[in-house]
């Protein structure tokens, strides 16, 4: 009788699937994905009562920082997957917060801006926010909330830099 298991349509030997994992709550994915949600928890409530998503909030805040970009470049930036952004412009764009405009020269592109309503917005959320990143600085440290968002962005590099272990794994023969 084999002990093999299979793992996405490939047959990994009895060896390999011994490996021993670190423990959950070590789990590098797990402690970015908790320390996210235990900052967000403090932001939601204000965007709640503005009647805004996190995702839309993002995107409102990029746009706040840029003229005016092509939905592939806000893609980029937001992190957010293009159908999904695409349902958030519609529905900001519903609300009059975004701009959408189709440049006369390639009516294949679609451009997007902050529109007024957007910015009155952020005028009236901003001042929340900044209040929140005032209270974690004084929680956290301005020293230590610096160093972990110099090593966040180190981080970010360095996984950025190589190819996925996914990819690594088709090289190799099971």
């Amino acid at each position: 009788m084999s002990h093999e298991v299979a793992v996405n349509a490939r047959t990994i030997p009895p060896a390999a699937s011994k490996v021993r994992l670190r423990d959950f709550s070590r789990s590098l994915p797990m402690s970015l994905l908790r320390s996210r949600e235990a900052v967000m928890r403090h932001f939601r409530v204000t965007l709640r009562g503005h009647d805004i998503t996190e995702q839309q909030w993002r995107v409102l805040r990029a746009l706040s920082s840029v003229g005016e970009v092509e939905i592939n470049d806000l893609v980029r930036s937001t992190f957010l997957l293009a159908p999904s952004l695409s349902r958030i412009l519609r529905d900001l764009e519903a609300r009059q917060l975004i701009i959408r405009r189709t440049p006369a020269s390639d009516l294949r592109r679609s451009l997007i801006s902050i529109a007024p309503a957007g910015l009155a917005l952020i005028e009236i959320v901003g001042p929340h926010s900044e209040a929140i990143y005032a209270e974690i600085t004084r929680r956290y440290g301005a020293e230590k909330l610096a160093l972990l968002q110099d090593m966040l962005r180190d981080l970010e590099r360095e996984m950025t830099a190589f190819a996925p272990l996914d990819s690594a794994l088709d090289d190799i023969q099971l």
